[in-house]
């Protein structure tokens, strides 16, 4: 199994969610967050919640098979492109184990 950690701007989240949803892939995690990057900006706008801070991003996490990587990362990729400098990373991990909370069954069997 592999883990799907994509960091995006949060108005193309929806667009991203849905091109998943209609491929086949409802299950995701979104969550906003704050960083830094590379990315200079002439009109930075500073955390409220951190001083060293100064970007909001949408952070989508998929737990998948590993034939479904690279559809999912074609998908965020083509959805989340603005054509702009920051529009975020994505990475891909291996997942050892995953476990249900209800029961502890692993892997969900």
């Amino acid at each position: 199994m592999k883990e799907i950690k994509a960091f995006v701007k949060p108005f193309k989240v929806n667009d991203i969610f849905h091109h998943l949803l209609e491929a086949g892939f409802p299950n995701l995690t979104v969550s906003m967050a704050e960083g830094t990057g590379n990315l200079e900006n002439s009109d930075p706008s500073v955390s409220t919640q951190f001083s060293i801070t100064n970007s909001q991003v949408a952070k989508i996490e998929i737990v998948c098979n590993k034939e479904n990587v690279d559809k999912i990362v074609a998908i965020i990729s083509e959805q989340g492109r603005t054509g702009n400098p920051g529009d975020g990373l994505i990475y891909v991990s291996d997942v050892e184990k995953a476990y249900r909370v209800k029961d502890g069954l692993k892997n969900g069997n």
